[in-house]
């Protein structure tokens, strides 16, 4: 049986791994030692190690013959240093997998102003969150030029709905002045991801979304309406910066809607929940 190594084995890849046990000798690298003991309890190969200091790395030993890599960037710079780190260590043992699946964000597209995005379109990362995103695709890419790479927007689940900001009452844009976003459910990303290392072709590019088209405002107001919490005040974009936390209107300020048609016709891929409106109320149930 060949071996997978997940780095950064959070929900989304606990999500698939009962379809991964079947087919992969599979270890899990994590650095927390209480999510190496779940991991072990569920009968996975766990290796603990800490990006941020590469040296831990060192006693990763055996063939590496395919990589799920979903560990997020650190939180400084432009260049992912944990991406880097991965691939030097890995490098330096000879472990060249043969195939790299690796999940980045739709983020590096940065500002499209509404417009439909596939593929095609170059990167323009304008925050520095989506800067060292595309910094560790093209690491990864020089490294392994096969690797898959999955662009990802927002992830929703039961655990991932916006109900704290909610319930805080923080304000959206006004509607003429409101961005597009997107979405994903945790579990068709997951189910992407599988998809991904089965059947993707070498040097695969795919935008992992879901159906839906819908501005940020009637995101929170659908999440609401669901949830029974009051809808968020609306303001202008002049306003905002006063009243909304940096981080959130940072996602304010870019608008795209992400065409996953490649996703579907290269993969085969059927989406679970083809929007918010079949997702949501799953996931809310969950919360309950």
């Amino acid at each position: 049986m060949e071996r997978l190594l997940i780095v950064g084995c959070g929900d989304i890849a606990r999500r698939a791994l009962p379809r991964l046990k079947a087919r992969y000798a599979v270890t899990a690298l994590v650095r927390d030692p209480d999510d190496a003991a779940a991991l072990r309890a569920r009968g996975i190969d766990t290796f603990v190690a800490d990006l941020d200091r590469p040296a831990t790395l060192s006693q990763l030993a055996g063939p590496v013959h395919h990589l799920l890599h979903l560990a997020p960037p650190d939180d400084g710079g432009d260049e992912d240093r944990r991406t880097r780190g991965l691939v030097a260590v890995l490098t330096a043992k000879g472990m060249l997998p043969r195939r790299v699946v690796y999940i980045s964000t739709s983020g590096v597209y940065g500002d499209c102003g509404g417009a439909r995005v596939d593929e095609t379109r170059a990167p323009n990362p304008q925050s520095a969150r989506a800067r060292r995103r595309l910094d560790a695709e093209r690491v990864l890419r020089a490294w392994q030029p096969g690797t898959v790479i999955l662009r990802v927007p927002g992830i929703y689940a039961a655990d991932r709905l916006p109900l704290a900001r909610l319930r805080q009452g923080i304000p959206v844009l006004r509607e003429e002045d409101d961005v597009y976003t997107n979405h994903i459910h945790a579990e068709d990303l997951a189910a992407a991801l599988l998809a991904a290392l089965e059947r993707a072709p070498e040097g695969g590019l795919y935008n992992v979304s879901d159906d839906t088209e819908m501005k940020m405002g009637e995101w929170f107001d659908f999440v609401a309406d669901r949830h029974g919490l009051p809808r968020p005040p609306r303001v202008s974009r002049a306003e905002a910066a006063d009243v909304i936390p940096p981080a959130l209107l940072s996602f304010m300020s870019e608008s795209r809607r992400l065409s996953n048609a490649r996703l579907k016709r290269e993969l085969g891929f059927r989406l679970r929940y083809p929007t918010v409106r079949e997702g949501v109320p799953v996931a809310i149930e969950g919360t309950r």
